[in-house]
Protein backbone atom coordinates (compact mmCIF):
# COMPACT_ATOMS: atom_id res chain seq x y z
CA UNK A 1 0.00 0.00 0.00
CA UNK A 2 1.34 3.12 -0.66
CA UNK A 3 2.62 5.63 2.15
CA UNK A 4 0.90 8.57 0.95
CA UNK A 5 -2.30 6.66 0.64
CA UNK A 6 -4.73 7.18 3.93
CA UNK A 7 -5.50 4.12 6.25
CA UNK A 8 -7.72 3.86 8.99
CA UNK A 9 -6.64 5.93 11.59
CA UNK A 10 -8.08 7.41 14.28
CA UNK A 11 -5.62 9.61 15.10
CA UNK A 12 -3.02 11.73 13.00
CA UNK A 13 -0.48 13.84 13.99
CA UNK A 14 0.90 16.55 11.66
CA UNK A 15 4.35 18.13 12.08
CA UNK A 16 4.25 21.39 10.60
CA UNK A 17 6.87 23.36 8.13
CA UNK A 18 7.28 25.69 5.64
CA UNK A 19 6.75 23.45 2.74
CA UNK A 20 7.40 19.42 3.75
CA UNK A 21 4.86 18.28 6.29
CA UNK A 22 5.25 14.65 8.59
CA UNK A 23 2.32 12.75 9.72
CA UNK A 24 1.87 10.18 11.90
CA UNK A 25 -1.16 8.33 12.54
CA UNK A 26 -2.43 6.00 15.28
CA UNK A 27 -5.15 3.61 15.27
CA UNK A 28 -7.45 2.95 17.98
CA UNK A 29 -5.48 1.29 20.32
CA UNK A 30 -2.75 4.01 19.77
CA UNK A 31 -0.15 1.94 17.81
CA UNK A 32 1.15 3.79 14.35
CA UNK A 33 0.17 2.49 11.54
CA UNK A 34 1.16 5.10 8.66
CA UNK A 35 4.29 7.53 8.52
CA UNK A 36 3.96 9.62 5.50
CA UNK A 37 5.74 12.87 4.65
CA UNK A 38 3.95 15.60 2.06
CA UNK A 39 4.35 18.72 0.72
CA UNK A 40 1.50 21.34 1.19
CA UNK A 41 -0.40 20.88 -2.01
CA UNK A 42 -0.44 16.55 -1.37
CA UNK A 43 -1.32 17.36 2.05
CA UNK A 44 -4.71 18.74 1.80
CA UNK A 45 -5.59 15.94 -0.92
CA UNK A 46 -4.64 13.56 1.85
CA UNK A 47 -6.55 14.96 4.29
CA UNK A 48 -9.53 15.29 2.29
CA UNK A 49 -9.36 11.54 0.84
CA UNK A 50 -8.98 10.27 4.53
CA UNK A 51 -11.94 9.27 6.58
CA UNK A 52 -13.00 11.14 9.49
CA UNK A 53 -10.62 11.66 12.38
CA UNK A 54 -8.57 13.10 15.01
CA UNK A 55 -6.03 15.87 14.20
CA UNK A 56 -3.41 17.15 16.02
CA UNK A 57 -0.79 19.89 15.26
CA UNK A 58 1.09 22.30 16.99
CA UNK A 59 0.35 25.84 17.40
CA UNK A 60 2.26 28.42 15.04
CA UNK A 61 2.11 30.21 12.29
CA UNK A 62 0.35 28.36 9.33
CA UNK A 63 -1.96 26.18 11.98
CA UNK A 64 -4.66 28.03 11.80
CA UNK A 65 -5.32 28.11 8.18
CA UNK A 66 -4.36 24.28 8.02
CA UNK A 67 -6.79 23.59 10.87
CA UNK A 68 -9.59 25.16 9.01
CA UNK A 69 -8.55 23.79 5.62
CA UNK A 70 -8.34 20.35 7.45
CA UNK A 71 -12.02 20.35 9.41
CA UNK A 72 -13.85 21.60 6.64
CA UNK A 73 -12.85 18.09 4.99
CA UNK A 74 -15.08 16.71 8.46
CA UNK A 75 -11.75 15.94 10.35
CA UNK A 76 -11.56 16.89 14.24
CA UNK A 77 -8.62 19.15 14.57
CA UNK A 78 -7.04 19.94 17.70
CA UNK A 79 -3.67 22.84 18.14
CA UNK A 80 -1.58 22.13 20.93
CA UNK A 81 0.53 24.50 22.50
CA UNK A 82 4.08 23.89 21.66
CA UNK A 83 5.72 22.84 25.43
CA UNK A 84 2.50 20.94 25.91
CA UNK A 85 3.78 18.63 23.10
CA UNK A 86 7.21 18.82 24.69
CA UNK A 87 6.97 15.82 27.08
CA UNK A 88 5.81 13.10 24.83
CA UNK A 89 8.92 13.21 22.52
CA UNK A 90 10.28 10.01 23.22
CA UNK A 91 14.34 10.36 22.97
CA UNK A 92 16.22 12.02 20.05
CA UNK A 93 14.26 14.46 17.87
CA UNK A 94 13.02 14.43 13.92
CA UNK A 95 10.03 15.48 11.93
CA UNK A 96 8.23 12.37 12.42
CA UNK A 97 9.30 12.21 16.25
CA UNK A 98 7.76 15.48 16.50
CA UNK A 99 4.50 13.94 14.68
CA UNK A 100 4.04 11.17 16.91
CA UNK A 101 4.25 13.16 20.31
CA UNK A 102 1.74 15.67 18.60
CA UNK A 103 -0.49 12.42 17.93
CA UNK A 104 -0.12 11.11 21.37
CA UNK A 105 -0.53 14.52 22.91
CA UNK A 106 -4.05 15.20 21.31
CA UNK A 107 -5.38 12.07 22.71
CA UNK A 108 -4.84 12.67 26.54
CA UNK A 109 -8.53 13.68 28.16
CA UNK A 110 -6.85 16.43 29.85
CA UNK A 111 -4.92 18.44 27.28
CA UNK A 112 -5.27 21.88 26.31
CA UNK A 113 -6.18 22.99 22.99
CA UNK A 114 -5.80 26.37 21.34
CA UNK A 115 -9.14 27.01 19.71
CA UNK A 116 -9.63 27.42 16.06
CA UNK A 117 -9.60 31.25 14.76
CA UNK A 118 -11.95 32.55 11.99
CA UNK A 119 -10.93 34.53 9.50
CA UNK A 120 -12.09 37.89 10.79
CA UNK A 121 -10.30 37.12 14.16
CA UNK A 122 -7.14 36.39 12.00
CA UNK A 123 -7.29 39.64 10.19
CA UNK A 124 -8.14 41.92 13.47
CA UNK A 125 -5.28 40.26 15.23
CA UNK A 126 -3.08 41.25 12.36
CA UNK A 127 -3.95 44.75 12.90
CA UNK A 128 -3.71 44.68 16.40
CA UNK A 129 -0.07 43.18 15.34
CA UNK A 130 0.70 45.59 13.05
CA UNK A 131 0.14 48.69 15.44
CA UNK A 132 2.18 46.96 18.08
CA UNK A 133 5.04 47.26 15.85
CA UNK A 134 4.08 50.51 14.70
CA UNK A 135 4.17 51.63 18.85
CA UNK A 136 7.39 50.05 19.23
CA UNK A 137 9.04 51.42 16.41
CA UNK A 138 7.88 54.92 17.43
CA UNK A 139 9.11 54.66 20.98
CA UNK A 140 12.66 53.51 19.77
CA UNK A 141 12.74 56.28 17.65
CA UNK A 142 12.22 58.39 20.37
CA UNK A 143 14.82 57.24 22.57
CA UNK A 144 17.31 57.59 19.71
CA UNK A 145 16.56 61.18 19.19
CA UNK A 146 16.48 61.66 22.60
CA UNK A 147 19.88 60.10 23.04
CA UNK A 148 21.39 62.02 20.44
CA UNK A 149 20.23 65.32 21.88
CA UNK A 150 21.98 64.01 25.24
CA UNK A 151 25.43 63.27 23.93
CA UNK A 152 24.95 67.73 22.85
CA UNK A 153 23.56 68.24 26.23
CA UNK A 154 20.21 68.93 25.52
CA UNK A 155 18.20 66.99 27.84
CA UNK A 156 14.06 66.89 26.69
CA UNK A 157 11.14 65.80 28.79
CA UNK A 158 9.74 62.26 28.97
CA UNK A 159 6.92 61.00 27.63
CA UNK A 160 6.38 61.20 23.52
CA UNK A 161 3.65 63.98 23.70
CA UNK A 162 6.30 66.35 25.52
CA UNK A 163 9.31 65.07 23.39
CA UNK A 164 7.21 66.32 20.29
CA UNK A 165 6.42 69.65 21.98
CA UNK A 166 9.88 70.32 22.66
CA UNK A 167 11.54 68.62 19.60
CA UNK A 168 10.96 71.52 17.12
CA UNK A 169 11.86 74.19 19.23
CA UNK A 170 14.99 72.59 19.99
CA UNK A 171 15.99 72.13 16.62
CA UNK A 172 15.41 75.39 15.67
CA UNK A 173 17.43 77.06 18.54
CA UNK A 174 20.88 78.15 17.56
CA UNK A 175 21.93 79.02 20.84
CA UNK A 176 22.58 75.17 21.80
CA UNK A 177 25.49 73.13 21.15
CA UNK A 178 24.13 70.76 18.07
CA UNK A 179 26.19 70.61 14.78
CA UNK A 180 24.58 71.10 11.77
CA UNK A 181 25.12 67.71 11.37
CA UNK A 182 22.73 66.46 13.81
CA UNK A 183 20.26 69.27 12.96
CA UNK A 184 19.39 67.81 9.39
CA UNK A 185 19.64 64.36 10.91
CA UNK A 186 16.79 65.35 13.71
CA UNK A 187 14.97 67.07 11.22
CA UNK A 188 14.84 63.71 8.93
CA UNK A 189 13.89 61.44 12.21
CA UNK A 190 11.25 64.07 12.70
CA UNK A 191 9.89 63.40 9.37
CA UNK A 192 10.45 59.83 9.84
CA UNK A 193 8.02 59.95 13.53
CA UNK A 194 5.54 61.73 11.43
CA UNK A 195 4.85 59.19 9.14
CA UNK A 196 4.96 56.44 11.78
CA UNK A 197 2.43 58.78 14.06
CA UNK A 198 0.32 58.44 10.78
CA UNK A 199 0.17 55.25 10.04
CA UNK A 200 -0.36 53.96 13.46
CA UNK A 201 -3.80 56.54 13.47
CA UNK A 202 -4.45 55.23 9.83
CA UNK A 203 -4.77 51.28 11.95
CA UNK A 204 -6.25 52.75 15.29
CA UNK A 205 -9.17 54.08 13.72
CA UNK A 206 -9.63 51.06 11.30
CA UNK A 207 -9.54 49.22 14.94
CA UNK A 208 -11.76 51.49 16.01
CA UNK A 209 -14.41 51.09 13.34
CA UNK A 210 -14.35 47.69 13.92
CA UNK A 211 -14.72 47.63 17.57
CA UNK A 212 -18.11 50.15 16.78
CA UNK A 213 -19.55 47.54 14.57
CA UNK A 214 -18.71 44.23 16.28
CA UNK A 215 -21.45 43.20 18.80
CA UNK A 216 -19.25 41.54 20.98
CA UNK A 217 -16.60 43.96 21.37
CA UNK A 218 -19.04 46.67 21.87
CA UNK A 219 -20.41 44.60 25.24
CA UNK A 220 -17.09 44.03 25.99
CA UNK A 221 -15.98 47.91 26.35
CA UNK A 222 -19.19 48.52 28.86
CA UNK A 223 -16.40 46.88 30.90
CA UNK A 224 -14.15 49.87 33.09
CA UNK A 225 -10.59 49.96 31.70
CA UNK A 226 -11.50 48.49 28.34
CA UNK A 227 -11.80 50.32 25.14
CA UNK A 228 -11.57 49.53 21.57
CA UNK A 229 -8.06 48.13 21.28
CA UNK A 230 -8.78 46.17 24.30
CA UNK A 231 -12.38 44.22 23.23
CA UNK A 232 -11.20 43.79 20.32
CA UNK A 233 -8.06 41.99 21.11
CA UNK A 234 -9.81 39.79 23.42
CA UNK A 235 -12.59 39.27 20.32
CA UNK A 236 -9.38 38.26 18.17
CA UNK A 237 -7.76 36.05 20.80
CA UNK A 238 -10.62 35.07 22.25
CA UNK A 239 -13.14 34.47 19.94
CA UNK A 240 -16.53 33.10 21.87
CA UNK A 241 -14.26 32.04 24.98
CA UNK A 242 -15.75 28.59 24.81
CA UNK A 243 -12.19 27.04 25.38
CA UNK A 244 -11.87 28.36 29.09
CA UNK A 245 -14.27 26.32 31.31
CA UNK A 246 -14.57 28.93 34.21
CA UNK A 247 -13.95 32.39 34.34
CA UNK A 248 -10.67 32.41 36.38
CA UNK A 249 -9.31 30.36 33.88
CA UNK A 250 -9.34 33.10 31.19
CA UNK A 251 -7.44 35.21 33.94
CA UNK A 252 -4.87 32.16 34.42
CA UNK A 253 -4.41 32.32 30.51
CA UNK A 254 -3.82 35.84 30.12
CA UNK A 255 -1.15 35.32 33.09
CA UNK A 256 -2.88 37.17 35.84
CA UNK A 257 -2.63 34.62 38.27
CA UNK A 258 -0.04 33.65 41.09
CA UNK A 259 2.24 31.23 40.43
CA UNK A 260 2.42 28.27 43.25
CA UNK A 261 5.28 26.67 44.30
CA UNK A 262 4.07 24.42 46.61
CA UNK A 263 5.19 20.89 48.27
CA UNK A 264 4.43 19.30 51.25
CA UNK A 265 1.33 20.55 52.51
CA UNK A 266 2.89 24.06 51.88
CA UNK A 267 1.27 26.55 49.93
CA UNK A 268 3.69 28.94 48.82
CA UNK A 269 2.28 31.89 46.53
CA UNK A 270 4.42 34.12 44.24
CA UNK A 271 4.13 37.07 42.29
CA UNK A 272 1.69 36.60 38.92
CA UNK A 273 3.05 33.55 36.52
CA UNK A 274 2.66 36.36 32.81
CA UNK A 275 1.67 32.95 30.91
CA UNK A 276 -0.44 33.27 27.61
CA UNK A 277 -1.16 36.58 25.85
CA UNK A 278 1.28 39.29 27.16
CA UNK A 279 -0.53 41.64 24.49
CA UNK A 280 -3.55 41.32 26.26
CA UNK A 281 -2.25 41.41 29.85
CA UNK A 282 -0.79 44.61 29.21
CA UNK A 283 -3.78 46.40 27.89
CA UNK A 284 -5.54 44.59 31.01
CA UNK A 285 -3.79 46.44 33.39
CA UNK A 286 -3.19 49.66 31.63
CA UNK A 287 -7.12 49.97 31.67
CA UNK A 288 -6.87 48.91 35.22
CA UNK A 289 -4.05 51.62 36.20
CA UNK A 290 -6.59 54.22 34.78
CA UNK A 291 -9.56 52.70 36.48
CA UNK A 292 -7.99 53.09 40.14
CA UNK A 293 -7.15 56.92 39.31
CA UNK A 294 -9.84 58.18 37.56
CA UNK A 295 -12.74 55.37 38.58
CA UNK A 296 -15.66 57.20 40.12
CA UNK A 297 -15.83 55.67 43.06
CA UNK A 298 -19.24 56.82 44.43
CA UNK A 299 -21.25 55.83 41.13
CA UNK A 300 -19.55 52.52 40.60
CA UNK A 301 -19.83 49.02 42.81
CA UNK A 302 -15.98 48.65 42.09
CA UNK A 303 -14.97 51.70 43.93
CA UNK A 304 -16.10 50.43 47.48
CA UNK A 305 -14.03 46.99 46.34
CA UNK A 306 -11.07 49.28 45.30
CA UNK A 307 -11.11 51.01 48.38
CA UNK A 308 -11.00 48.54 50.56
CA UNK A 309 -7.96 46.61 48.44
CA UNK A 310 -5.95 50.18 48.58
CA UNK A 311 -6.17 49.89 52.22
CA UNK A 312 -4.00 46.79 52.42
CA UNK A 313 -2.02 46.22 49.42
CA UNK A 314 0.45 48.29 46.67
CA UNK A 315 -1.24 50.37 44.52
CA UNK A 316 0.54 47.61 41.81
CA UNK A 317 -1.17 44.46 43.39
CA UNK A 318 -4.39 46.39 43.49
CA UNK A 319 -3.82 47.16 39.76
CA UNK A 320 -3.13 43.15 38.96
CA UNK A 321 -6.31 42.33 40.88
CA UNK A 322 -8.63 44.62 38.98
CA UNK A 323 -7.00 43.15 35.85
CA UNK A 324 -7.71 39.91 36.63
CA UNK A 325 -11.41 40.43 37.99
CA UNK A 326 -11.46 42.40 34.09
CA UNK A 327 -10.36 39.53 32.47
CA UNK A 328 -13.19 37.30 34.52
CA UNK A 329 -16.20 39.57 33.64
CA UNK A 330 -14.93 39.26 29.89
CA UNK A 331 -15.56 35.77 30.22
CA UNK A 332 -18.90 36.32 31.35
CA UNK A 333 -19.44 39.05 28.57
CA UNK A 334 -18.39 36.49 25.95
CA UNK A 335 -19.97 33.53 27.36
CA UNK A 336 -23.53 35.24 27.86
CA UNK A 337 -24.94 36.53 24.75
CA UNK A 338 -26.35 39.91 25.07
CA UNK A 339 -24.55 40.14 28.78
CA UNK A 340 -23.58 43.50 29.83
CA UNK A 341 -21.04 45.66 32.42
CA UNK A 342 -23.90 46.92 34.73
CA UNK A 343 -21.85 50.22 36.40
CA UNK A 344 -24.82 49.86 39.38
CA UNK A 345 -24.65 52.59 42.34
CA UNK A 346 -22.73 51.30 45.35
CA UNK A 347 -26.50 51.85 47.18
CA UNK A 348 -28.20 49.91 45.28
CA UNK A 349 -26.20 47.01 44.35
Amino acid sequence: MSRTKPRNAAVYGVDLGKNVFHVVGLDRSGQPIQKAKFRRDTLLQFFECAAPAVVGMEACAGSQWLARKIKAFGHTVRIIPAQFVKPYVKSNKSDLIDAAAIAEAVTRPTMRFVEIKTTEQVDLQALHRIRERLVTSRTRLICQMRAFCLEYGVAMRQGAGAFKLDLTGVIEDEENDLTPTIRRLLGELREELSVLEARIATVSREIEATAASNEVARRLASIPGIGPLGATAIVAAVGEGRQFRKARDLAAWVGLVPRQHSTGGKTTRLGINKRGNSYIRRLLIHGARSCLMHLDRSRDRLGAWLDRLRARMHPNKVVVALAAKMARIAWVILNRPGALYERRDPAFA
